[in-house]
């Protein structure tokens, strides 16, 4: 049985921030995502947390969650892992919901409807289920830098739901989760947690 999955969303970006949908293209952190990224760098190295001696760290290619694996101190340790990527929006990308809701004439939720011209919502469960199964492999700890829906989406299928399950884990840039096991039986232990930033 694994240990625990500790799931981390990159800081802040000018995207994140405006509520664009932020999936390959390469948006930097801010100032302020930064500041979170040592925050929580800060916390992982204190009790009970300790640095997480042994555990496996990867992250996402991409700069803004690679640069806050950095800033947090895990950079030498990580491996960079392309599961990790955030969902591929196709014609999505850089919108926000409330124009993709426009142009496809009312209502739009990306758990339900998913995306066009990018990822499907099967494909993204496929990368997901390759995240899970490499975290169960191993008895160490895990570290995950990466971003908000495919972290969603690693969450949904840890815990054996359809990845539209996803919809219902809010995850704030800079936050930290932790997924584990409870009476044999994957659990959540900690979600959404931005103790480190108050």
């Amino acid at each position: 049985m694994a240990a625990r999955v500790l799931l981390v969303r990159h800081g802040r970006t000018a995207w994140s921030v405006s509520g664009r949908h932020t999936g390959l293209t390469d948006v930097p952190l801010l100032d302020e995502g930064r500041e979170q990224a040592r925050a929580l760098g800060e916390r992982l190295r204190a009790e009970p947390w300790n640095g997480l001696p042994g555990a496996r760290v990867r992250t996402s290619p991409l700069s803004r969650a690679r640069d806050t694996c950095v800033l947090a101190g895990f950079g030498e340790r990580a491996t960079s892992w392309d599961a990790l990527r955030e969902w591929d929006y196709g014609e999505a990308e850089g919108l926000t919901t409330e124009e993709i809701a426009r142009a496809r004439g009312g209502s739009w939720v990306i758990w339900r409807d998913g995306v066009r011209g990018g990822e499907s919502m099967e494909q993204l469960a496929e990368r997901a289920d390759e995240v899970v199964a490499w975290a169960r492999a191993s008895e160490k700890d895990s570290v995950l830098f990466a971003h908000g829906h495919v972290l969603r989406a690693v969450a949904a299928r840890w815990l054996g739901q359809e990845v539209g399950f996803a919809a219902r884990l809010r995850l704030d840039a800079g936050a930290l989760c932790v997924l584990s096991w409870a009476y044999g039986e994957p659990a959540v232990e900690r979600w959404n947690d931005s103790g480190h930033l108050a």
